[in-house]
């Protein structure tokens, strides 16, 4: 019963392993302690970063960036640019089997590696056109009409007084005597309440 279940096991761990092995992403990094390349030179990453980049040819902005190397790896080296700028590593997970690091990043070990012309430039993406008839829709002529003019407002006329209006001496006394009148009666009112009651 054991030898079933672990045939079992071991039959669903293939299964996976063929899964995740056939979706074709590269690797992202890779290490190997054992060069084997036809030069028999390797490079040690000795950068101060965590990692460096792997891109498909020498230019880190013309190529692509095809997997990355871990800080102390060492891996077998191919080639060099014709500047001696890049190294051409041994890279399974990059098209062709093989990679390119920048030199600086890396130390090479002793020996002369032989110069490597560099792959030919990936087609960069298609530009976006604009469809000459579709654009035409949306092209503004500007018109010839005539702008409009101003009209000024008609002018408004102010009356005339032709005599200066006269006071009335009949005329009921003014407001503000009316309230200080009050407001004196309320002020002696209250100050009589004040006084002692002697009855």
């Amino acid at each position: 019963m054991t030898k079933q279940i672990s045939l079992f096991f071991f039959l669903i761990l293939l299964f996976f392993s063929l899964i995740f092995s056939s979706t074709g992403s590269p690797a992202l990094a890779w290490q190997s302690e054992t060069p084997t390349a036809s030069t028999g030179m390797f490079i040690t990453v000795i950068t101060d970063e965590p990692q460096i980049n792997i891109r498909m040819g020498p230019s880190s902005t013309v190529y692509p960036v095809v997997g990355t190397l871990l800080t102390g790896s060492v891996v077998p080296a191919l080639g060099r640019s014709p500047g001696g700028d890049w190294i051409q590593i041994e890279f399974p997970g990059a098209p062709g089997g093989v990679g390119w690091v920048y030199s600086p990043l890396v130390q090479v070990s002793p020996g002369i590696l032989r110069v490597v012309e560099p792959p030919p430039t990936p087609i960069p993406p298609a530009t976006a056109t604009i469809d000459p008839t579709l654009a035409a829709q949306f092209t503004i002529i500007p018109t010839t009409t005539r702008m409009p003019t101003f009209t000024p407002a008609p002018a408004r006329t102010l009356p005339a007084y032709t005599h200066a209006p006269t006071l009335n001496s009949s005329a009921p006394a003014p407001m503000a005597v009316i309230i200080i009148a009050l407001a004196t009666i309320g002020i002696l009112v209250f100050l009589v309440s004040l006084l002692p009651r002697k009855f």
